[in-house]
């Protein structure tokens, strides 16, 4: 995981192509990179993140502010009490069961808590 300005990326390794490859996580926007060493890759990244910013200060606009990963959520006791019971039975902190079961509502694989 790389971040830049409050932007994360995810790093995959394309075999076929012998570059890295990365994508920018916490915005709807697709932003993406390469670089066939982590120096090029990190500043690929540093570029594709400054020229979205940039791009968007030109379209008269604000980029998009990169998601938090951090959401607060008011449930009822009796609900947080039986989730907190669900978690326990699992093995896992609260957080993790919450992300792993949202992930499954919204058809993301492999989401853990931040």
């Amino acid at each position: 995981m790389m971040e830049y300005k409050g932007y994360k990326a995810q790093i995959d390794f394309d075999n076929d192509a012998g570059v890295f490859v990365g994508e920018v996580i916490n915005t709807h926007d697709g932003i993406t990179f390469s670089g066939r060493s982590v120096d090029e890759l990190q500043g690929s990244f540093r570029r594709a993140v400054d020229d979205y910013l940039d791009l968007a200060c030109d379209m008269g606009g604000e980029a998009e502010p990169p998601f938090s990963g951090r959401i607060a959520v008011r449930i009822n006791p009796i609900l947080h009490r039986a989730i907190a019971g669900c978690a326990e039975q699992e093995g896992k902190s609260l957080s993790a069961w919450i992300a792993e079961c949202l992930g499954r509502a919204a058809g993301v694989a492999n989401v853990k808590a931040g």
